[in-house]
């Protein structure tokens, strides 16, 4: 895919996700744009900082994870994307709140990398004291496999 087109894919998934109504959300066009190997790469050094290493990791044990954590269906809104070759980076912001009220409205910086026409890895960055004050510490147990 071009560089162009890269880029209106992570627009239409952001979009999709993102909706202010729960019950249109949709996060189907992320799933089938996700490679089968692909990776999310949780930077930094706490507990959340790891690999998840294929689709169904990520989509189960990192966003499986997420969703039990947060009210309702979680939310992302992107706000910038900066495209160049097979590389789109979203600046995004989280609109959720936890079960127990707390605001969870983090700062990202998400690198996506295609190959082939699908996301191949996705480098995350943002505020790690706010996500272990909201959702907690990773637990250990949640981890299939690191890459």
């Amino acid at each position: 895919m071009s560089t162009s087109a890269n880029k209106k894919l992570m627009q239409e998934i952001f979009a999709a996700a993102a909706s202010p109504d729960p019950a249109v959300r949709d996060r189907s066009l992320f799933t089938a744009s996700l490679a089968d190997d692909a990776r999310w790469v949780v930077t930094g050094q706490y507990s959340w900082s790891r690999t998840f290493a294929g689709k169904e990791a990520i989509l189960n044990d990192l966003h499986g994870y997420v969703r039990t954590r947060l009210r309702d269906r979680t939310r992302t809104i992107a706000h910038r994307f900066i495209a160049d070759d097979d590389i789109v980076v979203v600046e995004a912001k989280g609109d959720n709140v936890t079960p127990k009220g707390v605001r969870y409205d983090n700062d990202y910086c998400l690198v996506f990398q295609f190959e082939n026409g699908k996301i191949k890895e996705i480098r995350e960055y943002c505020d790690s004291v706010l996500t272990e004050k909201a959702l907690g510490p990773f637990p250990q147990a949640a981890v299939r496999a690191e890459g």
